[in-house]
């Protein structure tokens, strides 16, 4: 049985959750007023890094010593200006005391350009100084807390897929996979694209035990949650957007009979706890 937390609360304050509870935090913050997905909604830049920067602080509290946390991020081009995301958001996380482990980039397919085709400027001015390249990947962060003490004993339960490991060329700084078709709907509520399951599911594998917990500061639609379930770990997720709830509830089959049933799983509203436990649903109002 695993038990996952869902929380609607502001991921800056993770109240919830104790020092060096968490052993692995992955996720994909908002990108920066992204034209399709977040246009305007921050204020500024620095607002922008404002952000990076306390839940940086507070993945540093939570996080296990030597354990591992996981930004999928991009740089972001904003009304004609680049914005260095990558590099400032490395930076805070070295700030925050985080070491910098790797990066891995994220390739999609070639013919995934969700805005503009830049490199068209230059087939109709066929000059220097004409060249803007189309993007089709995302950057993978690695941190990592300290330094990590391996135990004497090896953990069978929780042994990789060597032949997964080697077809699919996880050893590699560059991962080929799909993306998730933005502003997907669920009923009338729609959500800005989602990492693909494959993303955390590498993650998840490649540095956390089965039993631990999985922390996602930014849960989106659920899906870090989802593979954590599929993979016999534990999860936190915080959300601000109460209107995935049922996105979310579809995501983790809530209430539907599945292979999931043996699940615990908390929707928190801060000071709200909804209990969905194994097959039975019932509604619990509690101060947290």
């Amino acid at each position: 049985m695993t038990r996952h937390k869902i929380i609607f609360g502001d991921c800056r304050a993770m109240k919830e959750l104790e020092d060096e509870s968490i052993h692995l935090m992955v996720t994909s913050p908002p990108y920066f007023n992204a034209p399709f997905d977040y246009k305007g909604v921050f204020a500024s830049y620095g607002d922008y890094l404002a952000l990076i920067r306390d839940f940086a602080g507070e993945t540093h509290r939570v996080l296990a010593p030597g354990r591992i946390a996981v930004v999928n991020t991009d740089d972001m081009l904003v009304e004609g200006e680049k914005y260095p995301i990558v590099a400032d958001t490395t930076l805070i996380f070295r700030e925050a005391g985080f070491r910098y482990r790797d990066k891995i980039v994220w390739r999609k397919p070639e013919g995934y350009i969700r805005i503009s085709r830049r490199s068209g400027v230059i087939l109709q001015n066929p000059y220097p100084m004409y060249f803007y390249p189309d993007n089709i990947q995302e950057t993978i962060l690695i941190f990592q807390k300290g330094r990590y003490v391996y135990p004497k004993t090896r953990d069978p339960e929780s042994h990789l897929d060597i032949r997964e490991f080697q077809e699919n060329k996880w050893y590699l700084t560059v991962w080929d996979m799909t993306n998730v078709l933005p502003n997907a709907k669920n009923g009338n509520v729609a959500y800005p694209a989602a990492f693909p399951n494959e993303l955390p599911y590498r993650i998840i594998k490649l540095f956390s035990h089965k039993g631990e917990w999985v922390l996602d500061p930014f849960l989106g639609s659920g899906t870090t949650s989802r593979v954590a379930m599929q993979l016999g770990r534990n999860s936190v997720g915080y959300e601000l957007q109460k209107e995935l709830r049922p996105i979310i509830e579809q995501k983790l089959q809530v209430g539907q009979g599945s292979l999931f049933d043996e699940a615990v799983i908390e929707f928190i509203e801060r000071d709200i706890i909804v209990r969905e436990a194994k097959k039975s649903y019932r509604t619990k109002r509690q101060r947290v």
